[in-house]
């Protein structure tokens, strides 16, 4: 895929961790420019193109029957209601059965963007929710503080944390398990004291949580647990 952006100096190129190739473009570059780019980066993208399927999360069926969050050790069954106009989400108070949730879809769910991108708002939504009760206990915890948690849908990034004490989230480590959900947010507060990853960044990590490394490995793996639905 080309795509031609405004703000670019120069070529680039990108591998999404879908494996899709994404090359980006000055306006008026020409179709032999790009080309030569892609003829001279050939290995490296075909690598990193290897690299990404093999981590890439296996197909899942759409819609999903169930939904299972087991960073905040959730399970939503999803009932598809049916109807007409927009496609609603709502999680009524009842259970669907022990140990899961309800989760009912309504409206209009013949084109199935749609409803990825309902689902994508709902996820974000609840995100919001759980990961702010969480963010909050740990920080408790061992004594942090912060200013803010935002929600992201990030392609790359699990997290990160502004010098102002603003801590952004991705969504998708809800499909973590629940200690490596844990060491994102112990690794996120710590920046608040250390806005980098020097040695007293680290052994601030290891004193809140001592497997940090191991669990660390498990996260870079993580995009694995994502369903494909929110790629």
């Amino acid at each position: 895929m080309v795509r031609e952006s405004r703000r670019a100096r120069r070529l680039a190129v990108r591998v999404h961790r879908t494996g899709r190739v994404e090359v980006v473009v000055p306006p008026r570059t020409s179709q032999a420019m790009v080309t030569a780019f892609l003829s001279e980066h050939r290995d490296w993208i075909e690598t990193r193109r290897q690299a990404a399927l093999l981590q890439r999360p296996p197909d899942t069926p759409f819609p999903p029957p169930r939904i299972a969050l087991p960073g905040v050790y959730e399970t939503w069954r999803v009932h598809l209601a049916g109807g007409t106009g927009r496609v609603r989400i709502r999680a009524p108070r009842e259970r669907a059965s022990p140990g899961e949730e309800l989760l009912v879809i309504g409206g209009d769910i013949s084109a199935p963007q749609r409803l990825k991108e309902a689902l994508r708002r709902w996820l974000m939504a609840h995100a919001q929710l759980v990961l702010g009760d969480h963010l909050a206990d740990c920080a408790r915890e061992f004594g942090f503080t912060y200013r803010s948690l935002s929600i992201r849908r990030q392609r790359t990034r699990w997290g990160s944390c502004s010098a102002r004490g603003t801590i952004s989230l991705n969504c998708c480590i809800l499909f973590q398990p629940p200690e490596v959900l844990r060491y994102l947010l112990i690794h996120e507060l710590a920046h608040t004291r250390h806005m980098n990853h020097s040695r007293a960044f680290w052994d601030c990590v290891a004193r809140c949580c001592p497997d940090y490394r191991k669990l660390d490995r498990q996260l870079l793996d993580g995009w694995r647990r994502v369903p494909s639905w929110l790629s």
